[in-house]
């Protein structure tokens, strides 16, 4: 029965890619699927267009390939990704240019077409188009102010992509499975587009499941393992191994990772990566398929290798979900130790003080938010502090404040409310951070669209020539 094997790239903008370079040279993957896009990933690429119009991409991904293209060519291995962010063509382009200085050629296919902020920006669709995924407020209250707003794409655009030849697939806001359902699918002919019969929809639920497991890099090998007790067990972190899943044409799965690499693959670390994220386990939605996880079972084989079966299917739904931003104001924040004795006291006296001010001076602010870093800045409201003596015996107190304001004026004035008390508060030996520190809030704003209104404007563009020796 024919197999491939696909491994796991970046689970965040900023991840390690080094682990991607063990699944390459001693992995046997025929594929990395590389997801560089955190829910707010976004927001962060749109600072930097704002900065300069021609970014707007995961920028990691020019000296991530650097690294990786040799290993791949060598190989033959190909690469999609998710680095394109608001600039998939940027992101090409970028790449190109870097190959060509090393003297290197590749094939890479750039995904257009998740772009749907014209939409959301037209005044005259009607009020109930767009409307908040969670609160169900209309879209009016927040249109002026938008600044993005990109579609989840599936893996359809990638499979062309991949069956016309691209070595590296730059796509922009995709769904994350989809970056790994793309290579199967292609690699091993299972029917996508009209996928009705059941086999076919289990087949793409477990290609689903696979890239649900294996797009959080680390975390599906024992990183961020939360079972107390059990976290220390896992070995060598410094040398994780991301996962890999070997997936045969009948959608059968095996999770493993290569060979002399660090982390765990068990049925504990996979079942927690199962359920990352997970609203509805029978009911997990993708552009592709409706995946139920109710009948899946996880075998562990031991030697770090765990066999997936028992995916069910659903056909997708009409509507693709879209994240949008828009600017929503500023912050400000400043980050104040105090130290014993009455520790806690002083940070209370500083932090009513501060309250003062804003309200004598009439600064414009919709918060102050308030923690304490050591105490509570983790778990918020759910971790009860110790009674006011207990903390006044503390070796010292630290405090983050935060203001949150519309008026940048305001922002940007935050922090000179705070350096006279150096000499005029309560006494402290551990210095101000942050003082100048305005920085600007964007908004993240869910809803849905229909499918149809996305995917007629989906493009694949080839750029670069093959490489040399890799089949296109």
């Amino acid at each position: 029965m024919k197999s491939i094997r696909i491994g796991a790239g970046l689970g965040f903008y900023g991840d390690n890619w080094e682990p991607v370079a063990a699944s390459i040279e001693r992995g046997g993957v025929q594929f990395i699927a590389s997801d560089h896009l955190a829910e707010l990933t976004l927001a962060i690429l749109q600072k930097d267009r704002q900065r300069d119009p021609a970014l707007g991409y995961a920028r990691d991904v020019v000296p991530m390939l650097l690294k990786l293209w040799p290993l791949m060519r060598e190989r033959g291995v190909r690469f999609v990704c998710n680095a394109g962010g608001l600039n998939p063509r940027g992101a090409a382009q970028a790449v190109l240019a870097a190959f060509k200085a090393k003297g290197w050629s590749a094939r890479v296919a750039v995904v257009t077409g998740d772009d749907v902020l014209p939409q959301l920006l037209d005044a005259q669709a009607p009020a109930e188009d767009f409307a908040h995924l969670f609160t169900q407020a209309p879209v009016a209250g927040v249109r002026e102010h938008l600044v993005f707003g990109n579609a989840y794409l599936g893996a359809k655009p990638i499979v062309a992509a991949l069956d016309a030849g691209a070595e590296i697939v730059i796509t922009g806001r995709v769904a994350d499975a989809a970056l790994f359902l793309g290579p199967l699918v292609h690699g091993l002919g299972w029917t996508l587009e009209g996928a009705t019969a059941q086999p076919d929809l289990d087949r793409l639920a477990q290609g689903l499941t696979v890239g649900h497991l294996l797009e959080c890099s680390g975390q599906g090998s024992g990183g961020n393992f939360g079972s107390q007790g059990a976290w220390q067990a896992i070995p060598d972190l410094a040398h994780i191994g991301y996962p890999i899943a070997e997936v045969h044409e009948d959608g059968t799965a095996f999770i493993t990772k290569a060979p002399g690499t660090g982390g765990r693959i068990n049925f504990d670390t996979v079942r927690q990566q199962l359920l990352y994220e997970v609203h509805n386990p029978h009911a997990y939605f993708s552009p592709d398929v409706v995946l139920d996880m109710g009948g899946i079972r996880l075998d562990d084989e031991g030697g770090d290798r765990v066999k997936l079966t028992g995916a069910r299917g659903a056909a997708p739904t009409d509507t693709l979900k879209v994240v949008a931003g828009f600017r929503d104001g500023y912050k400000a924040e400043v980050t104040w130790g105090f130290s014993w004795p009455d520790a806690w006291d002083k940070a209370q006296a500083a932090q009513a003080t501060i309250r003062t001010l804003l309200q004598d001076k009439a600064i414009p602010h919709e918060e102050l938010y308030v923690e304490y870093p050591g105490l509570n800045s983790a778990h918020g409201a759910l971790a009860p502090l110790p009674k006011a003596d207990a903390l006044n015996q503390s070796n010292e107190i630290w405090t983050r404040l935060v203001l949150r304001t519309h008026d940048k004026a305001a922002a940007d004035g935050f922090g000179r409310l705070f350096p006279w008390l150096g000499l005029s508060g309560p006494a402290y030996t551990c210095g101000f951070t942050g003082l100048h520190n305005t920085s600007e809030l964007l908004g993240i704003w869910p809803t849905l669209i229909p499918r149809a209104a996305v995917e007629a404007g989906v493009q694949v563009e080839l750029l670069g020539t093959p490489a040399q020796g890799v089949e296109a």
